[in-house]
């Protein structure tokens, strides 16, 4: 039988197999999954895909190791500022102890200085009151009449009274006068002496000539006196003051320079007959 005779027979096209969207996918899928993939932000290949847990926790550890180690520096670098501002707080608590405790132990000896001045001051005050009113001291007239003031505090020893023809000697110390010929120091000594001046005075020319002492001229009752200063009898320290009265010379001299000051006094009051 041909086919014209069977109309309703119709001959079948052989049909191609037809491959499925999920053979595609799974083999794409399949492909995707031995496919390495490259992170170019830590050079760690990592192997998956978002069903895959492994890759997935690798790649969520990796942002948490870097703030890890953020967390690391800033404490690290906190703790070291921390540290420095402890070091310098206590250099300057250090430097600052020492200032002021230097400041302190000026402040104080300032204040010593001040109240030692200042008593210092006072005491002499004190001693120049107690000095008034001056006594007045006199020689016998057959010795000139020399005469004087000095402080009320001083005491008065006449060694020699000029009885007959002998020299005339007096000393005069604040308090008690030490023991004649002791070597202790006299605010005041006074002679009065029959020999003549340039031979009085020539006593004390090598003295001069040596640099021991210094002599000046003076004003000293009317007329002029040698003033000698320095080494006295190469013994003490002192002033003294040669002073002519007719066939006499008067000698008044201290033998420490504290009393410079109270010696010119005693200068400034001398008077004797002329």
């Amino acid at each position: 039988m041909d086919n014209q005779q069977n109309p309703g027979f119709q001959p079948q096209q052989p049909q191609q197999p037809m491959q499925s969207n999920t053979f595609a996918t799974g083999q794409f899928q399949s492909a995707q999954a031995t496919t390495p993939v490259f992170n170019a932000g830590n050079a760690i290949p990592q192997v998956g895909n978002a069903n895959n847990p492994v890759s997935s926790a690798t790649s969520a550890a990796v942002p948490e190791n870097r703030q890890s180690l953020v967390y690391i520096v800033i404490i690290v670098i906190s703790s070291l500022i921390a540290v420095t501002f402890i070091g310098l707080f206590i250099w300057m608590y250090i430097s600052w102890s020492e200032v002021s405790t230097d400041v302190d132990g000026q402040v104080q000896k300032a204040v010593a200085l001040a109240v030692d001045e200042n008593t210092t001051k006072l005491e002499a005050e004190f001693t120049e009151r107690e000095k008034s009113p001056y006594k007045t001291f006199s020689s016998p007239s057959d010795y000139g009449g020399l005469s004087f003031e000095y402080p009320k505090t001083w005491s008065v020893y006449i060694a020699e009274d000029a009885s007959g023809n002998i020299d005339y000697s007096a000393y005069l110390n604040p308090g008690a006068v030490p023991p004649v010929g002791s070597g202790d120091i006299n605010a005041l000594r006074v002679y009065i002496q029959t020999a003549s001046y340039d031979e009085i005075a020539g006593s004390y020319e090598d003295a001069v000539k040596d640099g021991k002492l210094t002599v000046n001229v003076r004003q000293v009752g009317g007329t002029n006196a040698s003033i000698y200063s320095g080494m006295i009898d190469d013994e003490y320290q002192g002033i003294l003051a040669l002073i002519k009265i007719r066939d006499k010379v008067a000698t008044i001299r201290t033998d420490a320079m504290v009393f410079e000051e109270d010696f010119y006094r005693v200068l400034d009051t001398v008077s004797y007959n002329l």
